[in-house]
């Protein structure tokens, strides 16, 4: 089974988005294996930093580099992204030559209260996600309106033609990553 990093945006206790996130991981049980990867603790993005890099950044590069995918969870800010995965981004790019986002599938998914389910922040980070090489699936794209009726109090998506919906969003984006991971299995017999 194929292993998904997930970054979520907010960093707020009773996020939206990471309850959303919560509720695809219980989703797709099965057929993936959702691993949350801590971003808050990670400094402002600074290249001093790498004389002597924080334990966070090191923490954040390894957990992205296991993962055979990366799953983007994003507010709308301001019409954009957070800072705090555009912080995440960064220090996983860099140093020059050690990109840990490079030749990852990735994709990108929200949630807001707003009936726009942010789009506009979603759409702002294809293209930062682009220079960074991931490889970013770009159907279906999913701007959901959270309702707290879809859901039950352990994130459980409650609503049948959600689950339904999700579920269905979940197919596309495990194929995306059979089709674009190359297998560990593969890779380590080609290196024998």
């Amino acid at each position: 089974m194929k292993t998904v990093a997930v970054l979520v945006g907010s960093l707020r206790r009773e996020s939206l988005n990471r309850k959303f996130a919560e509720s695809l991981a219980k989703l797709a049980s099965g057929r993936l294996t959702f691993r949350f990867v801590e971003i808050g603790d990670l400094p402002l993005y600074n290249e001093d930093l790498w004389a002597s890099p924080p334990e966070a950044v090191l923490r954040l590069k390894r957990d992205i580099e296991a993962a055979d995918a990366v799953l983007f969870v994003t507010p709308e800010y301001n019409r954009s992204f957070s800072p705090a995965l555009k912080n995440a981004i960064d220090w996983a790019s860099r140093p020059w030559g050690q990109n840990s986002w490079a030749g990852k599938p990735a994709a990108i998914i929200g949630t807001s209260p707003g009936a726009t389910g942010g789009s506009a922040g979603q759409n702002a980070l294809k293209g930062l996600l682009s220079v960074v090489d991931t490889i970013l699936m770009g159907q279906p794209e999913v701007y959901f309106t959270y309702r707290p009726d879809l859901f039950d109090a352990q994130n459980n998506i409650v609503d049948l033609s959600t689950k339904a919906f999700l579920s269905g969003w979940i197919d596309r984006f495990a194929a995306w990553i059979a089709r674009m991971a190359p297998s560990r299995i593969s890779t380590q017999d080609e290196a024998a």
